[in-house]
């Protein structure tokens, strides 16, 4: 049974949508596991202890900006139902605003299982997606201006899973994904000096926060040795990733 709540938490029997954290209160009981997930999330944005590095996220959760959704299952057919209507309205939720997806705890897997299981989600994500791909954004992924689209719009992506150990940026007590619109960097970085001064401190809290350094597939979009997929699932070791995928939904397709 799919579920859909509204901005005032409100349950109805539909397709899932999302809620910002007002709904998240009203629709689950202290105990129900989205109310779990939900405060371990808002523990680490806003610890005062252990600063978390991503200074986006944390802004966008104290000005109630994200929109969060729980989907169970979490499949790129309920995934596209909530991350279609989110875009289409994203840019009236302000200047820091994501997508967080959350998915139902279970028994914890290798983490090159979820590797894997986050690929073929974008790449069933991309089939189920009637709109035309950007034209200015190239779809094969190992090029510097590649960005997963959806709905007309290019989204930077992040996996956080329970299987992360090391990289404790990238891990969560379930499988969750975040879907950060790309306008949202173009307005936040839109010079130089504003930009390096966010990476460099973005970096500083990642060294403090993390069990080892940042990767180095960190990168500016659109630098020449930039690839943004590599930055979507981080390992738990620093090395190299392959190109899952020469262009996605292209197994799908076949």
């Amino acid at each position: 049974m799919n579920i859909q709540y509204s901005e005032a938490g409100l349950a109805k029997e539909t397709s899932p949508s999302f809620m910002n954290r007002v709904g998240v209160d009203r629709a689950f009981n202290p105990t129900d596991w989205q109310r779990i997930l939900f405060r371990e999330f808002e523990a680490n944005l806003l610890s005062e202890t252990r600063s978390f590095p991503c200074i986006f996220g944390v802004a966008g959760f104290r000005a109630d900006q994200l929109r969060y959704s729980f989907l169970d299952p979490l499949n790129a057919r309920n995934v596209a139902a909530v991350l279609g209507p989110y875009l289409s309205e994203s840019r009236g939720f302000g200047p820091n605003t994501s997508l967080v997806i959350f998915s139902r705890p279970g028994q914890v897997e290798p983490l090159e299982a979820y590797e894997r299981r986050f690929w073929r989600l974008l790449c069933d994500l991309a089939v189920e997606d009637h709109r035309p791909w950007p034209i200015a954004i190239p779809e094969e992924l190992d090029n510097p201006r590649w960005e997963f689209c959806f709905a007309g719009e290019p989204i930077f992506v992040v996996c956080n899973t329970p299987a992360h150990v090391s990289r404790q940026s990238r891990r969560a007590s379930s499988f969750m994904i975040t879907f950060q619109p790309r306008w949202v960097f173009d307005s936040i970085l839109d010079n130089e000096v504003s930009a390096e001064r966010a990476f460099r401190k973005v970096r500083d809290r990642l060294r403090r926060y993390d069990f080892l350094a940042p990767s180095p597939a960190l990168g500016r979009y659109g630098d020449s040795g930039n690839r943004e997929f590599a930055q979507y699932f981080l390992r738990d070791v620093n090395e190299a990733v392959d190109c899952p995928f020469h262009r996605l939904g292209v197994e799908r397709s076949k």
